[in-house]
């Protein structure tokens, strides 16, 4: 039996048990889960009439719960049943919805730099393939990280009315960026008064979550009028705060631990010949891990993760206006407006391994490595207190007798000891991130006729983003190595140093301002995690008698670190202005079914996206290791200052679209509907246009049986920055985190996708399901090249697997490497593109049913929701001519820097509810089945030089996960609602996986058992 075969017959299976044991498959969609059954207008009361009608998938607003489209439909009033969940929260419980960006996530490529941020990513195909509205308009996707996306955190949440999901392509209807579907936000019109939410929300180990709200809707003469303020915060949540976050090396060797850190690693006799280094001898006492203690492989693993957070502090809050009033008796004006800003940091290592070497300007430098000098006293007193054992050679006065030396990236400045320049209790690095979203749109709808409506329509969106790096320069690092550090020393200039002898050098070294910098376990007094002494700190006492006060060599000041490690900012910001011009309304012609209606229409968009760096993270300012103390210093390659987190210089590109498209619904027969759209746009230049049109179709069998079905074609256009201008990522490889730079592709064309899906809906009797299958064919899907794939296929377990062979040349190429040695531990950085890459289909199942029933004076629901993925297959993806991702399925698996997303088979959510009397009960099971990490022996095989050859195969299968969340309404007045969510019931940790965070944040929730309690009162 064939994967797709086998994967089928499961499908239904499972779905065959879901029915027989739950009685019935059952979501809030539609007409399904609430068919309009109590949704509580805003004063809180349980007694709101059915809403039908929807508006996402179509241009003629005459939309209902029948129509073809696959719409999911989430009210506010089955929200609150659900306990309130953020829309973050929603993103990642939603069946339909896989590998979320939100939450901490700072360690993979696709979440850098997008804290504070959350997205939804419909069938798991990326956050930039889901298209999102706020009313129907488009808001901006942010310009700050590797993906795209539209942060739905800044959406007004507590103005809120509904979230209509469009489970299907989208191109024909909405243009660019509805491959996999669109999420639109709505919210409410039909306030009346003044409405004053709030709710507190305990974490454990946290200061917990609370958000405030308060809004006011009203008729004030012509006008309908609602405003509506939110506020939330959201309270620091540590890794070290979960046990499960935190594990030692042996059970996860990719759990936050670096081979470049500090306790770090370096080569302390050069007489041995080449470069053979060993892990400090201080690395134990610290915390560290060794590997092979005596050998040439000997590496000290320090952990970087206590560093870091679960979630990060956030301040988030939301303005938003909606204001509508007739012009005439035939012309209405909606205006509407939007303001939303997140202020969060970023807590992260006390500062990053270099990879890249200092330049000849600096002292001892320009060899490839970073020297530390023998006459330094770090290196004094290190031999001192270690001797052979350290693999020290001394001279006859007992002194080194060589300098010691260092790869860029087997080692960093500062880590276990925490970094001075922070103030406070890790002494972490904290980096600001902030966000602020606007969005103003005007739409003018007029009668041109009784059964004519022509609307036009303007928005403008704008999405900025300021987030702050911090780095260290490495010719200052290196200086600071020899004994010319700091702000003030006289002989920093390399000028003032040229002609001189090792010997003339250690006479001045130290002196007239200059400071030295101790990059050994020596110069750390205490694990700022751990809180475990140094028993081996230099200020404790020198065995060879060398001074240990600040600056002598021995003990580092904060001066010295503040000249080589420095905080610079970098803003984003995207913005799009969009024109639209839409005709509607009947066309004359009669089909047996009735009116043939119509909307034709053409619209504008410009998008725009500029790019700032600021000082040393400027490309401009710093092109090339020594322009710190050369200004006219010039290089080819040009990788900047900065030891790793990169540089770049300002850009501003923008890109015009035009487009012009039409629908048409064809009421065949009572029983056939038809519905057909078609778009056209154009992009210019070299990325051309696009043509896709679309068809849908329902035909109602029965009274109580729906069959739906539609085909078509959609596309995404490639975004601006990505065809002229170039990005840096940081990504994991070989031991440490390393830059990689993501280039611009002029030649980058639009991806398309061919789209289509058959389905049933069943809605009688109190039974309400549907099943729908659904099919994308994607070709030419824009990605970032791999580099997971790159590096394994260069480097293959060995780490040096295929360097030289000729034909990997043109691979090899694409990276720099230290002292120009070809290895996966010796990368410095790649060069990688954002290109057209493989194929890609993907398949599988929607289902959902609910069953309701009255006993007595008690109203019951039963039901769930879940989609089953039958196949994620992704194409052969080349690069320079090599194979560097193999074709798979990427269905149940990780998917770890791959082109894919986490894709477990299955996600589904089971619940019971109950409404008695201005009583809500509800209880509801989220599922996510287990899928496996596929990598390979490099991850799961023999460790070798690393744990003496043994191999950790725990986390080959991340666990299934499934939490229980109980939620209690209470209405006691008309106007007054108090409620209480339990999230989590069961307290259960998120699955073991092998990951920094040791598990997915994309898809799990580290929070633990959580308990809300909060209050809404309508005046």
């Amino acid at each position: 039996m064939s994967g797709r075969s086998e994967r089928t017959v499961r499908a239904g299976s499972a779905l065959v048990h879901v029915l027989l044991a739950g009685a019935a498959l059952a979501v809030p969609v539609g007409a399904l889960a609430q068919a309009g059954r109590g949704a509580p207008p805003r004063d809180g009361a349980e007694d709101a009439p059915p809403k039908d009608i929807v508006v996402t998938g179509t241009l003629i607003r005459s939309g209902r719960r029948d129509a073809p489209v696959p719409i999911e439909v989430i009210d506010a009033a089955d929200l609150a049943r659900q306990g309130a969940p953020s829309l973050l929260e929603l993103a990642r419980q939603l069946p339909v919805s896989n590998g979320v960006l939100g939450d901490a996530s700072q360690f993979d490529p696709r979440s850098q730099f997008n804290q504070g941020s959350a997205s939804v990513n419909l069938r798991g195909l990326g956050p930039q393939r889901t298209l999102v509205l706020l009313n129907g308009r488009r808001m901006v996707a942010t310009g700050a990280g590797n993906v795209p996306l539209v942060d739905i955190n800044l959406f007004p949440a507590n103005a809120l009315d509904r979230i209509e999901i469009l489970k299907d392509g989208a191109a024909a209807t909405y243009g660019s960026d509805a491959i996999a579907g669109v999420v639109n936000v709505i919210t409410r019109t039909d306030q009346d008064g003044l409405l004053v939410q709030g709710d507190y929300r305990l974490v454990a180990g946290s200061d917990g979550d609370w958000s405030a709200g308060v809004s006011y809707g009203a008729e004030i003469g012509p006008a309908r009028v609602l405003l509506s303020a939110g506020y939330q915060r959201r309270g620091e949540l540590r890794v070290t705060d979960r046990a499960f976050a935190m594990r030692p090396y042996p059970q996860n060797p990719q759990g936050g631990f670096s081979g470049g850190g500090n306790p770090g690693n370096f080569d302390f006799d050069a007489a041995r010949g080449g470069i053979s280094f060993d892990a400090d001898e201080g690395c134990g006492a610290l915390g560290g891990f060794r590997s092979l203690p005596g050998s040439t492989a000997d590496l000290c693993l320090t952990s970087y993760l206590g560093f870091t957070n679960l979630v990060e502090p956030e301040d988030r809050f939301q303005l938003f206006g909606d204001v509508a009033f007739d012009l005439t008796a035939r012309a209405v004006l909606r205006l509407t407006g939007l303001y939303g800003r997140t202020a969060t940091v970023l807590n992260t290592s006390p500062s990053f391994l270099p990879t890249i070497a200092p330049s000849a300007n600096a002292a001892f430098g320009g060899t490839g490595l970073f020297t530390i000098p023998a006459y330094a006293p770090a290196l004094i007193d290190y031999c001192a207190r270690f001797g052979e054992e350290a693999g020290c050679a001394t001279g006859a006065d007992g002194k080194p007798a060589a300098a010691a030396l260092a790869y860029p990236v087997r080692f960093r400045p500062l880590l276990a000891g925490g970094n001075p320049l922070f103030d406070n209790d890790r002494n972490v690095a904290a980096l600001d991130r902030n966000s602020d979203a606007y969005q103003i749109a005007a739409e003018l709808t007029y009668e041109v006729g009784s059964d004519l409506t022509l609307t036009a329509g303007a928005t403008y969106s704008e999405y900025d983003r300021f987030f702050e790096v911090g780095d260290s320069f490495v010719d200052y690092l290196q200086n600071a190595l020899a004994g010319f550090g700091g702000p003030d020393c006289a002989f920093a200039d390399p000028a003032s140093r040229a002609g001189l002898t090792t010997d003339e050098l250690a006479r001045i070294a130290g002196t007239r301002g200059c400071t030295y910098f101790n990059p050994f376990s020596t110069g750390v007094d205490a694990n700022r995690i751990s809180g475990q002494a140094n028993p081996n700190f230099a200020g404790n006492g020198s065995p060879a008698g060398l001074d240990t006060s600040p600056g002598a060599g021995l003990v580092n000041d904060p001066s010295t670190v503040g000249h080589f490690y420095n905080v610079w900012g970098r803003t984003a910001n995207t913005r799009q202005w969009v024109a639209d011009l839409v005709l509607t309304g009947g066309t004359g012609l009669v089909l047996p079914g009735g009116e043939v209606d119509f909307a034709i229409g053409g619209q504008f968009r410009r998008d725009s996206h500029v790019r700032t760096y600021e000082g040393g993270n400027n490309l401009d300012l710093y092109p090339c290791p020594g322009s710190v103390l050369d200004p006219q210093e010039r290089c080819d390659p040009e990788p900047g200052a900065l030891g790793f987190i990169g540089a770049g210089r300002d850009f501003a590109v923008d890109q015009d679209i035009l487009a012009l498209f039409a629908e048409v619904q064809l009421p065949v027969t009572q029983r056939l509907f038809a519905q057909l759209a078609a778009r056209f746009e154009d992009y210019g230049g070299s990325v051309g246009s696009t043509f896709d049109p679309q068809v849908r179709v329902r035909y109602r069998a029965t009274d109580w049986l729906t069959l739906r079905g539609g085909l078509g074609t959609t596309f995404r256009g490639p975004p601006p920055n990505q065809t002229a201008a170039d990005t840096v990522i940081l990504t994991f490889i070989g031991g440490a985190f390393r830059a990689v730079d993501l280039l611009a592709n002029p030649d980058l064309a639009p991806e398309s996708a061919t789209t289509w899906n058959v389905g049933a809906v069943v809605d009688g009797g109190g039974l309400a399901a549907s099943i729908d299958y659904w099919s994308y064919d994607l070709a030419g899907a824009i990605e970032n090249e791999p580099v997971a794939g790159i590096v394994s296929a260069l480097f293959g377990a060995s780490g040096t697997a295929n360097c030289g062979d000729p034909a990997y040349n043109a691979l090899q190429a694409r990276f720099t490497f230290s002292g120009g040695i070809c290895g996966g531990g010796n990368v410095q950085r790649l060069r990688t593109f954002a290109v057209n890459s493989a194929d890609l289909t993907t398949s599988g199942l929607d289902m959902a049913a609910s069953y309701d029933w009255r006993i007595g004076t008690l109203d019951v629901q039963i039901g769930a929701r879940g989609t089953y993925v039958l196949d994620y297959a992704v194409g052969d993806v080349v690069v320079e001519g090599v194979v560097v991702q193999p074709a798979f399925d990427a269905v149940g698996l990780l998917n770890y820097q791959t082109t894919a997303y986490p894709i477990p088979d299955w996600k589904a959510q089971l619940w019971v509810q109950l409404l008695a009397g201005n009583h809500a009960l509800r209880l509801q099971a989220n599922h996510v089945d287990d899928y496996a990490d596929q990598r390979g022996d490099a991850v799961f095989g023999p460790n070798e030089g690393v744990l003496a050859g043994a191999s950790v195969a725990a986390g080959r299968l991340v666990d299934s996960f499934t939490t229980l969340d109980l939620t209690w309404r209470w209405s006691p007045r008309r106007d007054t609602t108090v409620s209480l969510a339990l999230a989590n019931l069961l307290d259960a940790d998120p699955p073991f996986a092998r990951l920094d965070q040791n598990y997915d944040p994309f898809t799990a929730n580290p929070l633990g058992l959580t308990a809300k309690f909060g209050i809404s009162q309508a005046f």
